[in-house]
C-alpha cells in the first residue's frame, strides 16, 4: 500500500501490474543496453527469469517484429517494429536530409516524381518528395497517409517488416486477402515492389526498401503515367533505384 503525505489521508492501493507485460519490457530493455543485440542465456541471467520463459517472450516479441534474429547469429536484435516507434517519437528531418540526396540522383534520372516514406502504425506516411518537371506527372503526396495494401510503397513495408501483417490484420481483418498477400511474396522474392494502375488509372508505381543495419526503415517510391513508365522502364528503374539506396547506410 502507498501511504499519502499527510496523516489520516486514506491509502491508495499500488498499481495491479501485468506480469507478462513487465517481463517483456525488461527483455527489450535489457538488449537495447547491450548495443541492441542479446543471446537468451544472457538475456535470462541478466532479468532473473528462467529461460524458458525468457524463450517463450522472445517467440512473441520475434513474431510482432520487436526482435529479430540474423543468419549465422545467436542474438536477438531489436527489429524494426520498435526501431519504427523511435522513429515516430524522434526527428523525421534527419532521416529526409539523409535521403533527399538518392531521391535527387533517381529524380535526375528519370524525370519522374520520386518520394520517401515510412511506416506509422498500420499506416504509410510521405516524409519528402521531389515533383516531376514534365506538365504529365504524378503529384506530391507529402503529409499524406495511406493503407499499406494501397500502394507500391506498402507492400515493402508488408514484405520485409515481420509483424506488419498482424498489426494490419488486427486492425483491418478483411485487408489482406489472397491477391494482396500473392503481391506481398512476389515484393519479397524481387526485392521491390510494382503497381501498374492498380492504385488510380494510368498511374505506374515502383518502390524499394532502404535498410538500416539490415533492417527496413523507410521506402523510396517513383510514379508517373503509364505512357512514360512501361512495364520494361518500371523493371529497370527499379534496379537502379536498389542500387542508389544501397549506397547510403
Amino acid at each position: 500500500m502507498v501511504v499519502g503525505p499527510n496523516r489520516g489521508e486514506h491509502p491508495i492501493p499500488a498499481p495491479k501490474l501485468i506480469q507478462s507485460v513487465e517481463r517483456a519490457l525488461a527483455v527489450l530493455e535489457i538488449i537495447a543496453r547491450e548495443g541492441g543485440a542479446a543471446r537468451l542465456q544472457d538475456i535470462a541471467g541478466l532479468s532473473g527469469v528462467g529461460k524458458t520463459t525468457v524463450h517463450n517472450i522472445l517467440i512473441t516479441l520475434r513474431e510482432l517484429g520487436y526482435v529479430h534474429r540474423r543468419p549465422g547469429d545467436m542474438r536477438y536484435h531489436l527489429g524494426g517494429r520498435i526501431l519504427n516507434l523511435a522513429r515516430m517519437a524522434g526527428d523525421d528531418g534527419a532521416l529526409r536530409t539523409r535521403l533527399r540526396p538518392i531521391m535527387e540522383t533517381i529524380a535526375e534520372r528519370t524525370g519522374e516524381t520520386v518520394y520517401l516514406a515510412v511506416p506509422s502504425g498500420d499506416e504509410v506516411h510521405y516524409l519528402d518528395a521531389i515533383e516531376s518537371p514534365q506538365a504529365l506527372r504524378a503529384g506530391s503526396p507529402v503529409g499524406e497517409c495511406g493503407r499499406l495494401e494501397n500502394s507500391a510503397i506498402g507492400l515493402v513495408f508488408l514484405a520485409f517488416m515481420l509483424g506488419l501483417r498482424q498489426r494490419v490484420l488486427a486492425i483491418r481483418a478483411e485487408a489482406l486477402g489472397p491477391e494482396i498477400c500473392e503481391q506481398i511474396e512476389t515484393v519479397r522474392t524481387h526485392g521491390f515492389a510494382l503497381d501498374r494502375e492498380g492504385h488510380l488509372p494510368g498511374l505506374n508505381c515502383v518502390a524499394v526498401p532502404w535498410r538500416e543495419g539490415g533492417e527496413v526503415r523507410a521506402s523510396i517510391g517513383l510514379s508517373g503515367p503509364s505512357s512514360r513508365l512501361t512495364p520494361r522502364r518500371l523493371s529497370d528503374i527499379a534496379w537502379m533505384m536498389m542500387r542508389e539506396s544501397e549506397t547510403v547506410r
